[in-house]
């Protein structure tokens, strides 16, 4: 089931998978925060928000990231803050992943993610400074 939001309340364009149309490969975005680990949606607990389908592990979850999408998704739509630092809309993956002050991060690799933790307050002023340029790369 598709369940379509009212209003898309995700600004930033999400890292989705051409092919399925899934949002950070159909994890559930509010089990990083429930559950502490990445885990995978349920193809009948779906939701279209952001341009995107996302998929949860449960109706709770579903109903929370229904009344909050922003809470819930990833910071820079999914895309790898270090990378986008750098000029690039790189999708990050959904197993390398930090929550830092209430935001989800998404990291392509192992190395961006450390680079990201040893100081993440400066790196997310940088990426949100070099965001809006690399956003309108980003196919919505």
């Amino acid at each position: 089931m598709i369940v379509p939001m009212a209003r898309s309340q995700t600004p930033e364009p999400v890292v989705f998978n051409r092919y399925t149309g899934l949002a950070i490969d159909g994890f559930d975005p509010v089990a990083y925060f429930v559950d502490g680990k990445p885990r995978p949606g349920r193809r009948d607990l779906e939701m279209r928000s952001g341009g995107a389908n996302w998929r949860f592990a449960n109706e709770g979850n579903m109903a929370a990231f229904a009344a909050d999408p922003d809470a819930y998704a990833p910071r820079f739509g999914g895309h790898d803050p270090v990378a986008v630092v750098r000029g690039a809309a790189t999708p990050g993956h959904p197993e390398l992943w930090l929550i830092v002050d209430d935001h989800l991060y998404l990291f392509y690799s192992e190395a961006a993610r450390s680079a990201f933790a040893r100081d993440s307050d400066s790196a997310i002023e940088a990426a949100e400074r070099h965001w809006p340029g690399v956003a309108h790369t980003v196919p919505r």
